[in-house]
């Protein structure tokens, strides 16, 4: 059994093949029910699945391929593609890589703290779908402290860089003045309220929320002085948003090229500056073809974030240290945890022969040995057989003169303790 890490990121793959193996929300759900069906009682499962990163984690015996296999048999990608863009980690190097997930260190934004709250919750429903147990909640709950750790002992959350910030960012480099322009934003999670009030704190004029739920789009809205609409009015106002910021969870595009198309053709042409922070896409790709739109994904937003990032650099060298040491710490515990395994599987032996044994000596009585019979065949046979391996490991290390053997096993066993209790009685 071990900590094992496969996963897609940002950095081995892009958008086009991360999309592949996205999970939404609910299909996160509907798959690790279907994984706890066929999972080992000893084996657990976490999976991670954000607009950057789709990652496995499993505590358990599994093989790469099994897991490769289990990835394509989901989602509509070969295995040779995967393995052309996936990560695998095991042990320590699965430790080291889920907390600097937590803390940060491996985002398209250095240090962003979006990406806890998405581990917080890729967390929350592994375990309502009991495909989490002892060891992965344990060292998620050692990320999160280890994240926090990091971020109150270090500056790397400092001068606010996100994606949402970046894409606000640029929107302003497009249009130098936002007072008079118009944002369009598709979705009502974490990211798009981030957006928002990025937008509303550089003076944008009018701001209007899509999303699938209109209760969900009109309650961020009113927090953003703005108005909430359902994903299909989109096109009722695209017309007149000058900036249009996209991310949700849908399977499928929700602008397409043709909607793009007509709602210029009502803007005369006026440019409109659109970013697709969604995986899957929001915004069909063919979109970036036509004149007067200015489309972005979240791969093209790296090298406005890299310019906001040097302030974190010397933060995150500290983090690592940091990081480290949280490794080693938790190493403690795995082998802490190897060792009590160790204990209850002597204690089992014992039980096996301690029942094996007793069976033995009752079908001596109901054959007709007396009590005494019974009773010495019970005290000789389990005597015997528990001293057996200890004595059969003690001569060879006799033998073979290791000493350290022969050390540990008088301190387990008190031997020369024993002994001097005898030889107080013989003098008595």
């Amino acid at each position: 059994m071990s900590i094992r890490v496969i996963g897609i990121n940002h950095k081995t793959a892009p958008v086009s093949v991360r999309e592949k193996v996205a999970f939404s929300p609910q299909e996160l759900i509907d798959k690790l029910a279907q994984i706890k069906t066929e999972l080992d009682s000893r084996n657990e499962v976490v999976i991670l699945s954000t607009c950057n990163r789709t990652e496995v984690y499993t505590f358990s015996d599994y093989e790469l391929t099994r897991i490769l296999g289990w990835l394509q048999h989901q989602k509509t990608i070969s295995e040779q593609q995967l393995r052309q863009h996936i990560y695998d980690y095991s042990d320590e190097k699965a430790i080291q890589h889920i907390l600097r997930v937590a803390s940060g260190l491996d985002s398209l934004v250095l240090g962003e703290p979006q990406i806890l709250g998405q581990l917080k919750s890729a967390l929350k429903t592994s375990s309502e779908c009991k495909t989490a147990g002892t060891t992965l909640k344990r060292l998620m709950q050692h990320a999160f402290l280890t994240a926090k750790r990091v971020r109150t002992q270090t500056s790397i959350g400092s001068n606010p860089v996100s994606v949402a910030f970046a894409a606000v960012n640029l929107a302003k480099q497009i249009f130098s003045k936002l007072e008079n322009k118009s944002a369009l934003l598709i979705g009502a999670g974490e990211t798009i309220e981030l957006v928002g009030k990025h937008l509303r704190n550089a003076g944008i004029g009018k701001i209007v929320i899509a999303n699938r739920s209109v209760e969900n789009a009109t309650k961020l809205a009113q927090e953003l002085d703005g108005l909430g609409v359902s994903l299909q009015q989109i096109s009722d106002y695209l017309p007149d948003a000058d900036i249009v910021i996209s991310s949700t969870a849908a399977p499928i595009p929700v602008i397409g090229k043709g909607t793009v198309e007509w709602a210029l053709k009502k803007r005369k042409h006026k440019p409109i500056f659109m970013v697709d922070i969604a995986v899957p896409r929001d915004i069909e790709a063919e979109v970036s073809e036509l004149d007067d739109v200015y489309l972005y994904t979240v791969d093209d937003l790296q090298s406005v974030i890299e310019e906001n990032m040097k302030s974190r650099q010397e933060a995150a060298q500290q983090a690592e240290v940091m990081i480290a040491e949280e490794v080693e710490a938790f190493m403690g515990w795995l082998r802490a945890q190897d060792k009590i395994q160790l204990i209850k599987n002597y204690r089992k032996k014992v039980s096996k022969i301690q029942k094996e044994t007793l069976e033995k000596a009752t079908k001596l009585l109901k054959n007709g040995s007396s009590p005494e019979e019974a009773l010495n065949f019970l005290a000789h046979t389990l005597s015997n057989k528990l001293a057996h391996d200890a004595t059969v490991a003690m001569n060879k290390a006799a033998h073979s003169g290791d000493h350290k053997l022969l050390e540990a096993s008088d301190k387990i066993f008190n031997l020369s303790g024993q002994a001097k209790q005898t030889r107080q009685k013989d003098t008595q």
